[in-house]
């Protein structure tokens, strides 16, 4: 079983730090991107669903709109809340309400209550921009959300892989 220290972050799963190659950005930038935004929305409707995330949270991003940039896959997905469902917007706004910028480990680290984003943020491993009450919503409701068990190690063979060795 997974332990939680004190400050809700996981221990014994650990996801290691890195950062891949400059060239899978470059390849992520130059495919499709609607992909990643019918992913992250169809993952964040089931977590709302779940009732993971607190509803009176969930009515403060109504009409909202964020803006998720993985530098290191050339990823990016911008949405919207709207009507009790996360919406992919195709369109991104010229300056969408929040942004969010960082390597997929840190995303990682993140959504397996590694770290918190006030440490990724301070470490300048994340980057949020945008209505700063907006972002302690959001901020708030993910330290709120209580995210099933994870596994309390890596499978053997993920650390073999070139960019979990430092």
């Amino acid at each position: 079983m997974t332990e939680r220290n004190p400050d809700g972050m996981t221990e014994g799963f650990k996801i290691p730090r890195f950062r891949l190659p400059g060239f899978v950005a470059a390849i992520g930038t130059r495919l499709p991107q609607w992909p990643h935004v019918v992913v992250l929305t169809t993952g964040l409707n089931a977590v709302a669903k779940m009732k993971l995330l607190p509803e009176d949270s969930l009515a403060l991003l109504e009409n909202r709109s964020f803006f998720v940039e993985v530098l290191d896959t050339g990823g990016q997905a911008c949405f919207t809340y709207r009507n009790g469902l996360f919406r992919p917007l195709f369109n991104v706004p010229a300056t969408p309400d929040l942004i969010f910028r960082a390597n997929l480990s840190a995303f990682l680290q993140l959504l397996a209550r590694q770290e918190d984003p006030d440490t990724l943020f301070f470490n300048r491993e994340l980057s949020i921009e945008g209505d700063t009450e907006l972002g302690l919503i959001v901020k708030n409701m993910l330290d709120a959300v209580e995210w099933p068990q994870l596994p309390t190690r890596l499978p053997t063979w993920l650390p073999k892989f070139p960019i979990f060795r430092h």
